[in-house]
């Protein structure tokens, strides 16, 4: 998954019809982390709340996502797909 930080939130884009956003709506504690690509001793580990879901109707959000992460505009764009941005306010963050 693809996660933007803001300085105050962190962001990532979904689809209207996955389950993760289902689950979400019911649920909304969330925990992410990441490990180092170059030691994988190294991690970030973040928990907190969804805060809010809002609409992504050009897909400009997930096209900046792929920018950062692949150089390109996101490729799996579909007419039929609403996407959405989620915003998790983080509780905590702990590392190595």
């Amino acid at each position: 998954m693809w996660i933007d930080w803001d300085g105050e939130f962190l962001k990532f884009s979904q689809t209207t019809t996955r389950q993760k956003l289902k689950n979400l709506e019911r649920d909304g504690r969330v925990a992410v982390s990441a490990t180092d690509p170059d030691d994988p001793y190294m991690y970030v580990e973040a928990r907190g709340t969804v805060d809010r879901v809002e609409d992504d109707p050009d897909k400009a959000f997930i096209d900046a996502m792929a920018q950062k992460y692949l150089g390109t505009d996101y490729p799996g764009h579909s007419s039929e797909e609403t996407r959405v941005i989620v915003y998790v306010r983080p509780d905590r963050f702990v590392g190595r």
